[in-house]
């Protein structure tokens, strides 16, 4: 590998490393005040906990036998964020589908969410009605 490059990537990995570890910060305040929300407010309108365990893996790589120490704390991180990220948007989601459950409007290159495919069409008046009766759900009916 050429000298110049090796440099390059130390430089990139020196520079970028601490501000992607400074992230930890923001997303455990995250993780606490989604932990709260997800506790108190799902059994109050009868919505299933979502299980962490299903979407963060934090020890699993470290038995990896050719990973370095520093990979292995890598990994760690790379695991307990990417999961807690994927874990609080399938609460946003379920949250979502209880409350709203309106697809957004058909436009090009919108990617929608998984739980969105179920939602009732946009602009479906008549639909959506029923998924709130279905559901006893008192937002969104007229008085």
């Amino acid at each position: 590998m050429e000298l110049k490059k090796v440099k390059y990537q130390e430089l990139r990995n020196y520079v970028s490393g601490p501000i992607i570890w400074a992230m930890i910060v923001p997303i455990i305040l995250c993780d606490a005040c989604v932990e709260i929300y997800h506790r108190i407010c799902f059994p109050l309108y009868g919505i299933a906990y979502v299980k962490r365990t299903h979407y963060i893996r934090v020890l699993d790589r470290q038995k990896l036998p050719y990973l370095k120490w520093y990979e292995k704390i890598n990994c760690m991180y790379c695991g307990y964020a990417n999961g807690w990220f994927h874990y609080a948007s399938v609460i946003a989601g379920k949250t979502e589908s209880y409350f709203c459950a309106i697809a957004h409007l058909e436009v090009r290159g919108y990617i929608p969410t998984e739980h969105e495919k179920s939602f009732v069409k946009y602009g479906d008046e008549a639909a959506l009605r029923r998924r709130y009766d279905l559901y006893d759900i008192e937002y969104g009916k007229e008085k």
